[in-house]
């Protein structure tokens, strides 16, 4: 049975030199990322595609040549440290240039100039309390002179009636140069009356403008909070970005959603948590999914989808090929629906976080996900599976897509059922993985002393690694002091072990007899195992 697993297990490795494909990839995600509006952009200039490709070659070629020298000093190595001095200096070097700003053309412009701070209109720093009339005016005083203002944010201040109609004229004077609008938690404690109408008039003097960016969220909307934003929302054709946060948006609000707005195809981010959607209204969201090919950022998480919806949602996520930031935490998807994600992950080639929790997959739904991602997804930094009933049988997947991950940074496969057995597989990928890996959760997972042990051994020497959480499981206290021994000069590295229980749930006399030679099996099953990644 054993030779059996160890051969079932056996994969290749090969970590430097990266091949040229990879290399073009990481040219490609820089000059994204130079090119993606983001706080660095706003605070020194957003790069042009030009200069940004031109600028990611030069990068890579540095970074490259860095990691290159350093592994030829080291060719008995395994290329671990190489690939992590790569995509080290890759991103330093990245924010290096973006602080350096757009070049100057030869006739004096910028090519994209620096954000006037100037541009920006916000009264959401204030108390969070109700505006009425007068303060309104006293507030909103600057939107009624010569300004250059093209966001404004009213989140955290209520508007009653009153201000509302002081807001009205204001927003109608400068709505032809907005292109961002937050309205997030500006109806808070209102009647729902008195809230409608508000909208309604918000909505009435909006209605026209350009927008890339609205925030509707926390404002307890539904169906009839969607219906009054009508006018704004019909008259948006080049959104890239939509949050409807804890809004109340419900299987008619989702639909009222989809009826409205009358184009998605510049829609970049697109967000839904913590709401009340369920199948049909999921269903509903999936028709804007299809018809956003430009989305990069999707959140539909604690929002009661179930199996149908989720198989709606996950097919309509395979026509998104441009897909970086993924979160359907949170929902009932099911086996079924975690199948049907698996076969349109291959389309994001440019995925870097999946957060996948808590969404009922069991081994057949993880595997199908890992395997999926194992083959795809080849900058992917962020994994999240925690709470799916992973057991032990699910682990071999998941360890061999880990080991595949060359940027991954931060896993997370907490609140499982993986076992020593299981954390044994994954411990021998995280010694091998050779991305940024930093971050490691893998907290209640019924884990003792040998399957701590060697996580803890598997983690500790990686350079930069921040955090190994293993709480919440079945650890005696000889292993936990061994753990806290292996951390002796790192103990920030180590998380809490408070709510571990070293008696374990089925804890008896036989038990604490046969742990040691528990140990002395899984350490037997450790020295034939090899994971790699298969050519």
């Amino acid at each position: 049975m054993e030779s059996t697993t160890q051969q079932h297990l056996t994969f290749s490795i090969k970590l430097w030199p990266p091949s040229q494909s990879t290399r073009i990839m990481l040219v490609e995600r820089m000059t994204k990322n130079l090119t993606t509006p983001s706080v660095f952009s706003r605070k020194y200039g957003l790069l042009s595609k030009e200069e940004a490709e031109e600028d990611s070659k030069q990068i890579e070629d540095i970074a490259f040549a860095t990691a290159n020298q350093h592994f030829e000093k080291e060719p008995d190595g395994d290329g671990t440290s190489a690939v992590q001095i790569y995509a080290k200096e890759s991103s330093k070097l990245m924010l290096e240039f973006l602080k350096r700003g757009p070049r100057v053309k030869e006739d004096g412009d910028l090519i994209s100039g620096k954000v006037d701070q100037q541009t920006v209109f916000d009264i959401s720093g204030g108390r969070r309390d109700f505006i009425e009339a007068e303060e309104a005016e006293e507030l909103l005083k600057p939107l009624t002179g010569p300004n250059s203002y093209t966001k404004i944010c009213f989140s955290n201040r209520s508007f009653g009636l009153d201000a509302a109609h002081v807001a009205e004229p204001m927003l109608s004077s400068v709505k032809g140069q907005l292109t961002e609008v937050d309205l997030s938690d500006f109806i808070a404690g209102r009647p729902e009356a008195e809230a409608l109408e508000v909208m309604n008039i918000f909505s009435s003097a909006l209605e026209g403008c350009a927008l890339r960016y609205l925030n509707l969220s926390n404002n307890a909307m539904g169906e009839k909070g969607v219906r009054a934003f009508e006018l704004l929302l019909k008259s948006q054709n080049t959104l890239e970005e939509l949050y409807l946060i804890n809004d109340g948006i419900s299987e008619e609000a989702a639909k009222a959603v989809c009826e409205l707005i009358p184009s998605t195809e510049k829609l970049r981010v697109l967000h839904f948590h913590n709401n009340m959607t369920g199948d049909e209204g999921a269903i509903a969201i999936s028709e804007i999914v299809k018809h956003s090919p430009a989305l990069e950022d999707f959140r539909c998480s604690s929002t009661r989808v179930g199996s149908d919806g989720g198989v709606a949602l996950a097919e309509a996520l395979g026509t998104c090929t441009r897909l970086k930031k993924l979160d359907l935490r949170d929902n009932m998807f099911g086996v079924e629906a975690g199948v049907a994600l698996s076969k349109s992950l291959p389309s994001f080639a440019d995925l870097t976080e999946a957060y996948l929790s808590y969404l009922n997959l069991e081994d057949h739904g993880a595997e199908a996900l890992a395997n999926a991602l194992k083959e795809s997804a080849p900058l992917l930094e962020v994994l999240e599976l925690s709470g799916n009933d992973i057991s032990a049988k699910g682990a071999a997947s998941l360890a061999a897509c880990i080991s595949a991950k060359q940027f991954l940074s931060k896993l997370n496969l907490s609140e499982n059922e993986l076992k020593d057995e299981g954390a044994i597989l994954i411990s021998k990928a995280l010694e091998q993985s050779h991305g940024q890996l930093n971050e490691v959760d893998l907290s209640a997972n019924s884990i003792r002393r040998a399957g701590a042990r060697l996580l803890a051994q598997a983690v500790v020497r990686k350079p930069g690694f921040k955090l190994l959480n293993i709480n919440g499981n079945f650890i005696s206290d000889e292993g936990l002091d061994e753990v806290k021994d292996i951390f002796n000069n790192l103990p920030d590295v180590l998380g809490p072990l408070d709510e571990n229980d070293p008696e374990g749930e089925d804890f008896d006399e036989e038990a604490e007899e046969e742990e040691a030679d528990h140990d002395d099996e899984l350490e037997s099953k450790l020295r034939h195992l090899e994971i790699k990644q298969e050519a």
